[in-house]
């Protein structure tokens, strides 16, 4: 017999939402927090370097996404492209779009963290006779990512509670299988309060590790 008090429907609904959180939701947050940052990396980088015409184009690009609203991308991608032949499935297309769009975001944090590292060290490098990509990746991205770790995993919560917009795409996560839930039950106050208690839970997590995170950062700097 189906369940019919809202307690016995939150009880029955917690178990699903919480898969479908585990296997869809944190998967798309995490791949995209991670092309992301490989994006973001790219971008600050290029601007760091003032390489002429490719700093214009990642300044329109961050500019163009933060300009716009995420689900107007996510619309662009998924329901748009078809239109000129371009077809991405759900899940990929949701991830695309989270990638690039916080990427942007993450962009400016890895351009402010790399140029709070000091010119010195780079001229330093050279003298050792490092080269300029050897530089980079010994010397200055571990001391700008140890600068940045706070806000890029801000930046990760964000993805993950953004990640509820990809039902709006068609994308089966936690919070379109609340929606599917509500359709057949209709407790909605119950039903996305307890899907507010999950993505309170994986963020809290998320918070956690970060602090930790943060501990150890501070840790290694005290002691170098």
């Amino acid at each position: 017999m189906a369940p019919q008090t809202t307690w016995q429907i939150l009880v029955a609904a917690f178990p699903r939402l919480l898969s479908y959180g585990i296997r869809v939701t944190i998967p798309l947050a995490f791949l995209s927090f991670a092309l992301g940052l490989v994006i973001a990396v790219i971008v600050a980088m290029i601007q760091y370097a003032d390489v002429k015409g490719l700093r214009q184009l990642c300044r329109f690009y961050i500019w163009l996404i933060r300009g716009t609203p995420l689900l107007v991308q996510l619309y662009v991608v998924f329901y748009g492209l078809p239109s000129v032949g371009i077809m991405i499935d759900a899940f990929p297309a949701a991830v695309f779009v989270f990638a690039f769009n916080e990427g942007a975001y993450m962009a400016e944090t890895m351009r402010g963290a790399l140029e709070s590292v000091s010119r010195g060290q780079m001229e330093a490098g050279y003298c050792v006779g490092l080269s300029y990509l050897q530089i980079m990746f010994h010397i200055v991205l571990p001391q700008a990512f140890r600068t940045a770790f706070p806000a890029l995993s801000n930046s990760l919560i964000s993805v993950v509670k953004g990640t509820s917009l990809a039902a709006t795409i068609t994308v089966m996560e936690m919070f379109r299988q609340a929606q599917v839930i509500n359709g057949v039950y209709y407790r909605s106050l119950g039903l996305y309060a307890e899907t507010a208690v999950i993505y309170l839970a994986f963020c809290t997590v998320i918070t956690w590790l970060q602090h930790k995170g943060e501990k150890r950062l501070s840790a290694y700097g005290g002691n170098r």
